[in-house]
């Protein structure tokens, strides 16, 4: 007991640091900024997290890391907010992991619900995340504090596993997945080697010795392929602004009373998959679907309107997307791909992710967990006001919108680094991000390749420096072995998968 007690007494004094760090003018008006603009950005179809980050994150160059982090932070967790928004009045998800809100949500904006689903939404989404944020205050130190055991060997071994997860666990074809990440690690390798200070893939082109550009490489994967994409729709919501009125958003007593269990049973789910790499929020969000229909006295009610179905999905991704920092903040392995991005601003700013982060930069780490829940707090009170706001801005055509949004895209690439170079990388990889879509290849597996394919290389190294040059260093020590056999398994159950699929197509009996 007196162990259990002085760890919740140290874990007080910690979040009060924290507290201290995010309640800062500074802090405060940065965290604001960035769950206003995820909301914003979150709720018009197709933009999704990792568009939002790739626009926005240019403006955390300029700022202090803790700020830059706690705007990431929030625009991050903000579009979970936002993407709810355009599923239940388009039947559109505005991210993926919001898709399984369209099943139950635009069933009751139909219904002349809308606004109930919309109010419930935003406080299931507030549990959820609640949920995730007292989960990552307890673990992550737990998890940081075993962390400062591992090498490079088991750090090696470990984003070998992040990596295959990420291209095989998540939706789309693992063998696709898996061929983006080596493309993006190969990205990752452009410019010269620090150990030899021999050029890779340069091609005689003197802008490529300092590498590729991340932001300019996330711009045009995401931002600019999906204003290619998105180019000519004209989605427009059906429901009225007039229509969205405080009163109408008050539940009843019988919904009310289906809130709380499955907003629990949600945030379970998502922080569960949350804390694992590359699962992402869409896993979450249809495995809490699942469970509630499969727990639900009356599962026929489900996909024609029922609020369950709307809020422990809501509930799964918001409490996942605030688990899904513990493996990158503790480990320096992004849970997410968009958390590979605000993982790269962070190496761009001289931080590293890992273990040490919270010895070395308590003030940041437990001013990012405590600016959670402002933010939250800032979501759940801005949301719902504002959400007669948000129905007016989907109504505004996308040829309109999108233009500006390009003209951003320019300026925030031209503006990190002054260089015209830049933006062609980003017209280069919009084209290439478009020709992957239509080919159905994930491109979010390349980002994480691209951010961690650098980390690989310099752990092998300094593996086989320390065991000069044996490779059985990486499965002596027991957690490699029992990391990389993961991988093993992880890399077999992907070529299974792929081959029973071609055999589906092939045999159209079977």
């Amino acid at each position: 007991m007196e162990l259990l007690a002085s760890f919740f007494v140290d874990l007080g004094d910690k979040a009060a640091i924290g507290l201290q760090s995010a309640l800062s003018w500074n802090n405060l008006l940065h965290c604001a900024i960035g769950v206003t603009l995820g909301t914003f950005l979150g709720a018009l179809p197709g933009i999704g997290v990792l568009v939002s980050l790739s626009l926005l994150f240019p403006i955390t160059f300029h700022l202090e890391p803790t700020a830059a982090i706690i705007m990431l932070g929030g625009i991050y967790y903000g579009t979970a907010y936002g993407g709810s928004i355009a599923s239940i009045l388009l039947n559109v998800p505005g991210t993926p992991a919001n898709a399984v809100a369209c099943l139950d949500g635009y069933p009751m904006a139909k219904q002349g619900r809308a606004a109930v689903a919309l109010s419930m939404t935003a406080v299931s989404s507030f549990i959820g995340a609640s949920i995730g944020i007292a989960l990552m205050m307890l673990f992550a130190p737990v998890i940081s504090a075993y962390a400062l055991e591992f090498g490079p060997a088991e750090y090696f071994s470990l984003m070998v596993l992040g990596l295959l997860a990420a291209s095989s666990v998540s939706e789309g074809s693992p063998v696709k997945g898996m061929v983006m990440v080596v493309l993006g690690i190969a990205l990752g390798l452009v410019g010269v080697d620090l150990n030899t200070s021999l050029t890779r893939y340069t091609f005689g082109i003197l802008a490529l010795h300092d590498g590729l550009s991340l932001l300019a490489i996330a711009m045009g994967l995401f931002g600019v392929t999906e204003i290619i994409s998105s180019a000519g729709k004209a989605q427009s919501s059906q429901v009225r602004p007039q229509d969205i009125t405080l009163r109408a958003m008050i539940p009843t007593r019988d919904d009310v009373s289906r809130l709380w269990m499955p907003s629990i049973r949600g945030a379970g789910v998502g922080s569960f998959f949350g804390a694992l790499p590359g699962t992402g929020g869409m896993i979450s969000a249809f495995a809490a679907y699942a469970v509630e229909k499969r727990v639900s006295k009356n599962p026929e009610r489900f996909g024609k309107g029922a609020i369950e179905g709307v809020i422990a999905p809501e509930s799964a991704n918001n409490a996942g997307d605030q688990t899904a920092f513990i493996p990158t903040l503790t480990l320096g392995v992004p849970g997410s791909p968009a958390l590979a991005l605000i993982l790269g601003v962070l190496l761009i700013h001289g931080i590293n992710p890992g273990p040490a982060l919270i010895g070395e930069r308590p003030e940041m780490f437990w001013g990012l967990i405590m600016s959670f829940w402002i933010g939250n707090v800032f979501l759940l009170i801005l949301n719902i006001p504002l959400i007669g706001i948000w129905v007016r801005v989907l109504s505004i055509p996308y040829h309109l919108l999108y233009p500006s949004i390009l003209f951003f895209v320019c300026i925030g690439v031209y503006s990190v680094n002054l260089n015209a170079f830049d933006i062609w990388v980003v017209v280069i990889f919009s084209l290439m991000g478009y020709g992957l879509r239509l080919l159905d290849y994930p491109a979010a597996p390349l980002v994480l390749g691209f951010v961690l394919g650098p980390m690989m290389e310099i752990h092998f190294r300094r593996t086989l420096i320390f065991s000069q040059g044996d490779f059985s260093a990486f499965i002596d020590r027991p957690i490699s072995m029992m990391l990389l056999a993961a991988s093993g398994i992880l890399l077999c159950w992907a070529i299974w998968i792929a081959v029973r699929g071609r055999r589906r197509k092939t045999d159209p009996v079977r």
